[in-house]
């Protein structure tokens, strides 16, 4: 009796660890990145418009999950196909490394959920329980997109990889880029060399914390919300010097300020709001605004209602135009956070909503070139290696 209900139990086991296997990524996935539609549509003049803009995105996620990013999906918000049915020129691709659990905007310990989603997912063990090794292999997932992408997707490393990639657009090849950045530098598990682990993997951003305090600054969303600590300040000096852009999106605000203090190449929010138009904690004040536009930084103002207060693309231009009324044009940029554990109006195939939503708002041609990616393009010129 007790060997049956033993093998009875092991075979259940084995049928709930093949059903986690092949199902619970996918539904993980569907549950948590959705598109729910918007009343919005794109105008003739509008879409014409968005055909001719270099558009570059400051956020994505979608490293994180199990889907291969060249195949057109049914889930999530970007992949290869409709990234260039946006137009998208540039989508900046981030490692998320480590998320604790009860993730929420206001107070987090440094727990660990994603070794779950690691182990269901297959992917190698030295990922499993490293921050580090998730990284890695995240930038192994993105290299070997590109490798197979026949060209059609590029790995930018440097100034001159950008250029390329946009002499070819213009030439009217349909090439879209992709810059590794990554989501709280907890992945250097505390040692500083890791920071040269990470740039040899592809990094060229980073942000210095995401939703709890690690051992670089404070997290807005952490316990002790503090500055940045001497690692911290030591990493930041080093990313500058390296030319990795430092991004400030889930920084305290103690962190901030110790940033645009030190910084002497322009630095980036990468996805988020402004406390003006959407009260959330997550969100720049007007004073940490024109932090950023003093060294020439960008806000990347993104499509959720965490951080605009709606999903409509009214809220996300209604943030936008707040910067741009504080700080002026040539600070504001899109940081769409898509496939981030969010739920958004539109994916990347129809972002000339966006671009349609800011003719609406009355902003200019020129202006929404520049909030659309030329912006972005300046920074990154600024900020990453030559060569």
């Amino acid at each position: 009796m007790v060997k049956r209900i033993f093998g009875w139990s092991a075979f259940i086991l084995l049928l709930l660890l093949l059903f986690g296997l092949i199902f619970l990524p996918g539904i993980a996935e569907r549950s948590m990145n959705k598109v729910v539609g918007t009343s919005q549509t794109a105008t003739p003049a509008a879409r014409a418009l968005h055909a001719r803009l270099i558009i570059a995105d400051l956020h994505g996620d979608s490293l994180l999950w199990q889907r291969n990013i060249l195949d057109r999906s049914q889930q999530g918000q970007i992949d290869l196909p409709r990234l260039r049915d946006g137009h998208v020129a540039l989508q900046i691709l981030s490692s998320v490394s480590q998320t604790p659990w009860g993730q929420n905007y206001q107070s987090n310990d440094d727990s660990d959920i994603l070794w779950l989603l690691t182990m269901f997912q297959r992917q190698p063990m030295s990922s499993w329980f490293s921050p580090l090794g998730r990284t890695l292999w995240h930038g192994e997932k993105l290299r070997g997109a590109a490798a197979l992408s026949h060209g059609q997707l590029r790995q930018i490393l440097t100034v001159a990889d950008l250029d390329r990639l946009l002499a070819d657009r213009a030439a009217g090849r349909d090439v879209t880029g992709a810059l590794f950045s990554v989501e709280g530098l907890q992945n250097l598990e505390g040692r500083f060399e890791n920071l040269d682990t990470l740039y040899r993997a592809g990094v060229r951003m980073a942000g210095f914390t995401h939703f709890f305090d690690n051992a670089l600054a404070g997290s807005m969303h952490g316990r002790q919300k503090r500055g940045l600590t001497p690692l911290g300040r030591r990493v930041l000096r080093e990313m500058e010097r390296r030319g990795m852009i430092v991004d400030i999106a889930h920084c305290s605000h103690a962190c901030t300020a110790d940033i645009l203090a030190m910084a002497t190449k322009p630095v980036v929010f990468s996805h988020g709001g402004v406390q003006a138009t959407c009260r959330e904690n997550r969100n720049l004040s007007d004073d940490e605004i024109r932090g950023v536009a003093r060294t020439g930084g960008v806000i990347g103002i993104g499509l959720w209602s965490g951080a605009v207060c709606g999903t409509d693309p009214v809220y996300t231009v209604r943030a936008m135009r707040h910067v741009r009324d504080l700080v002026g044009i040539d600070h504001v940029a899109l940081g769409s956070d898509f496939d981030g554990a969010v739920t958004t109006g539109y994916d990347s195939a129809h972002l000339n909503l966006l671009t349609q939503a800011l003719m609406d708002g009355g902003f200019t041609d020129e202006d929404i070139a520049k909030i659309m990616g030329g912006n972005v393009i300046r920074v990154l010129r600024a900020a990453l290696p030559a060569r």
